[in-house]
C-alpha cells in the first residue's frame, strides 16, 4: 500500500498520447506539458514521435525549444491546410505587407505633395494671406479659395478641405 500512496508526476502529453511510462529522462516532457494534448498529438501525427525524438536528440538542448515551437506551429499549419502549410499562411502576410506598403507609398506621396504645395504657397504669397470664416485661405489664387487638392485628387476624403476630394466649396453654392 505504501507504493500506491506514493506521489509521482503526471505523464507529459507525449507519454500520454503513446501510452508509455513517463521516465525522468523524457526528451519530450519538457516541451510537451500534459496540459497541452492537442500540440503533441498535431506533431505526431503529422512528423511522427520516432522522428521527433530523433531530432531533439541530434539539436542542441537550447534549441530545443524553438525547434518544438516550430514543429507545433508547422503541423497545425498542415492540419488547417494540407496542400500549403505554413507556406499559405506565409504568402497571405506578404500579400498583406506588400499591399500596406503600397499604401503607405501613395499617403507618404500624397503628404508630399501637400507639403510642397502648402511650401510653395507660404514662400510666394505669405503676406497676401487671411482665411474667411470656412478655415479657407483667401487673398490669392483668384478663386478665393485655397483647395488643398489643387490637381492633385486624392482616394479618400480630405478633412481639411470642405467637400469631397477636388470639389471646391464656393461651387456647392456655399453659405459664405
Amino acid at each position: 500500500m505504501a507504493s500506491s500512496s506514493s506521489y509521482s508526476n503526471p505523464p507529459c502529453a507525449a507519454c500520454k498520447f503513446l501510452r508509455r511510462k513517463c521516465l525522468s529522462g523524457c526528451i519530450f516532457a519538457p516541451y510537451f506539458p500534459p496540459e497541452e494534448p492537442t500540440k503533441f498529438a498535431n506533431v505526431h501525427k503529422i512528423f511522427g514521435a520516432s522522428n521527433v525524438s530523433k531530432l531533439l536528440n541530434e539539436i542542441l538542448p537550447h534549441q530545443r525549444e524553438d525547434a518544438v515551437n516550430s514543429l507545433a506551429y508547422e503541423a497545425e499549419a498542415r492540419l488547417k491546410d494540407p496542400v500549403y502549410g505554413c507556406v499559405g499562411a506565409i504568402s497571405v502576410l506578404q500579400r498583406q505587407v506588400l499591399q500596406l506598403q503600397k499604401e503607405l507609398d501613395a499617403t507618404n506621396a500624397d503628404l508630399m505633395r501637400y507639403t510642397n504645395l502648402m511650401l510653395n504657397n507660404n514662400n510666394n504669397n505669405n503676406h497676401r494671406r487671411s482665411f474667411d470664416g470656412h478655415n479657407r485661405v483667401v487673398g490669392y489664387g483668384g478663386s478665393g479659395s485655397f483647395d488643398p487638392n489643387l490637381g492633385y485628387p486624392l482616394p479618400y476624403y480630405c478633412p481639411w478641405s470642405n467637400g469631397p476630394p477636388g470639389e471646391n466649396p464656393e461651387s456647392n453654392g456655399g453659405d459664405d
